[in-house]
C-alpha cells in the first residue's frame, strides 16, 4: 500500500491525527481512520501515533492509499424511535453518529442517513430523507422524512424558522446573567475551515439561554437557537467565555461533548403540531451532581 505525505499546516496546528486525516479525505469515515491509526498505518514523522494525537505545525503526516475505501457499503445499526407514522420517523440520536456522509460514492460509517434509506419510499441518494442535522458529538431529537412530500414541508418549516428546537448544555463556570439573547454573527473561520467563528462579516445568528441549574464549576443551560448555523451555539457559547463541557472545537475535549438536542416542536404533514423530547443522558446529571 502507498503512501502519501502531508506537511501541517499552521491552520492545522494543535489538531487531532484524525481530523487532520478525515479533512484530507472527506469520503473517508473517521472510524476508519482511527482505525488505521490503531493498525500503526498512519505515520507523524514517520512514526505512529494515536487518533487523538495533537499535530503541530511542520509534522509530516503519512497517509496510506485509500482510493479504493469509498465505496463500502456502512453497517447495520439500531437506533431509538421516538415517533413514527407514514411521513415521518423521529429518532434520539446518540453521540458519535454523523448524520450523513460528507460526499463521495458511499462510506463504510454508518449514519443517521443510512439507517433511514430502510424507510423511506421515493427518496435516493446519501441524504435521502434527512430534514436536519445535528453535529456528529451531539445527542438527541432528529425527525426524519419518509417520502418527497413529508420532506419537502418538513424543511420549509426548517428554513422559515417554523420549527422550535429547544436544546440542554453544560457550560464551564457561572453566568452573569440567569438568562439573555447572544446576538452576534457567525462565520467560517479562513484559517480552519471546519471550524466556525464570531465575525463582523457572518451570516446573523441569535441564540437565546435560560440557567436551569449550577453546581461548584459548571451551569446547565436551556438554549433555544432562533438561526441554524453550523456550531452556532457551541461558537456563541465559546465566544461570551463559557465553552460547552467537552467541546474540542471551542473549548477543551472530555468524555463527551456536553451538548442534547432536548426537544423539536414541528408540525407534522396531516397538520398535527408536536413536540417531541429526547431524556437528558444520565452523564449529564452525573456530571452536575459530582462537581
Amino acid at each position: 500500500m502507498g503512501h502519501t505525505v502531508h506537511a501541517v499546516p499552521e491552520a492545522a496546528d494543535r489538531q487531532r491525527l484524525d481530523v487532520f486525516v478525515c479533512n484530507l479525505h472527506p469520503t473517508i469515515s473517521r472510524a476508519y481512520i482511527q482505525k488505521l491509526c490503531k493498525e500503526d498505518q498512519i505515520l507523524v514523522n514517520g512514526k505512529p501515533e494515536k487518533a487523538g494525537f495533537k499535530l503541530r505545525t511542520g509534522h509530516s503526516v503519512s497517509v496510506p492509499d485509500m482510493s479504493d475505501v469509498t465505496g463500502a457499503e456502512a453497517p447495520e445499526i439500531d437506533l431509538p424511535i421516538l415517533y413514527q407514522d407514514d411521513n415521518c420517523i423521529v429518532i434520539n440520536k446518540p453521540i458519535g453518529l454523523i448524520t450523513h456522509a460528507r460526499g463521495g460514492t458511499g462510506t463504510m460509517e454508518a449514519s443517521v442517513a443510512s439507517w433511514l434509506r430502510h424507510y423511506v419510499h421515493g427518496l435516493s441518494g446519501e441524504r435521502a430523507g434527512i430534514v436536519h442535522r445535528l453535529d456528529r458529538p451531539t445527542s438527541g431529537v432528529m425527525i426524519g422524512a419518509r417520502n418527497p412530500e413529508a420532506l419537502s414541508q418538513l424543511q420549509k418549516q426548517f428554513a422559515q424558522r417554523k420549527a422550535h428546537k429547544t436544546y440542554l448544555a453544560i457550560v464551564e463556570g457561572h453566568l452573569k446573567q440567569p438568562e439573555a439573547m447572544i446576538d452576534l454573527p457567525i462565520e467560517r473561520n479562513p484559517k480552519a475551515p471546519a471550524r466556525f467563528r464570531v465575525g463582523a462579516s457572518g451570516k446573523p445568528s441569535q441564540t437565546a439561554y435560560k440557567v436551569l441549574q449550577e453546581s461548584e464549576h459548571f451551569s446547565l443551560l436551556e438554549l433555544k437557537p432562533a438561526t441554524g448555523r453550523t456550531h452556532q451555539l457551541r461558537v456563541h457559547l465559546a465566544y461570551i467565555g463559557h465553552p460547552i463541557v467537552g467541546d474540542f472545537f471551542y473549548g477543551t475535549e472530555r468524555d463527551r461533548l456536553y451538548l442534547h438536542a432536548a426537544e423539536l416542536e414541528i408540525t407534522l404533514p396531516g397538520g398535527d403540531r408536536k413536540t417531541f423530547s429526547a431524556p437528558l443522558p444520565p452523564e449529564f446529571t452525573n456530571l452536575l451532581d459530582n462537581d
